[in-house]
């Protein structure tokens, strides 16, 4: 637990839900999409992005997310999702996720989105803002 909250310095809690589980009696494929986005949202607010948007309307949309699963999740079970930024580019950053199982001890869950910037007000991509950028490779 110890490396992976240094290799993911933002991480988010998750408990999960009994009826999150499938019939195959572990977490369903679509919920860990639900908790990347918890974990978006959390990285998003913590370096002020979600500000951003409110006060500049310029923000995130999801333009690609993916996972792949290693293990499976089971009730009862609390799980770390640490983010962290992958490549960065002009208008765009990719966000990488691994969610750890307190119950197996082990990373159970790896995935990634890429991030586009864009401008509501204008109704386009936007150049990532300096404040933003520079909040982003301090967790790339």
């Amino acid at each position: 637990m110890e490396a992976f909250k240094r290799d993911f310095p933002i991480h988010t809690a998750i408990n999960v839900a009994w009826g999150e589980m499938d019939a195959l009696q572990h977490v369903n494929n679509v919920v860990y999409f639900r908790y990347f986005e918890t974990a978006r949202i959390d990285f998003f607010n913590q370096i002020g992005l979600m500000k951003t948007l409110k006060t500049q309307g310029i923000g995130p949309i999801l333009a690609e997310t993916k996972c792949r699963y290693k293990r499976p999740v089971v009730f009862p079970d609390t799980l770390w999702v640490g983010t962290k930024i992958g490549e960065l580019g002009q208008d765009r950053f990719t966000m990488e996720y691994h969610i750890y199982s307190e119950s197996q001890q082990s990373i159970t869950t790896i995935g990634s989105a890429d991030v586009v910037v864009f401008d509501f007000k204008n109704n386009c991509k936007s150049q990532i803002p300096a404040e933003i950028r520079s909040a982003l490779l301090q967790y790339q």
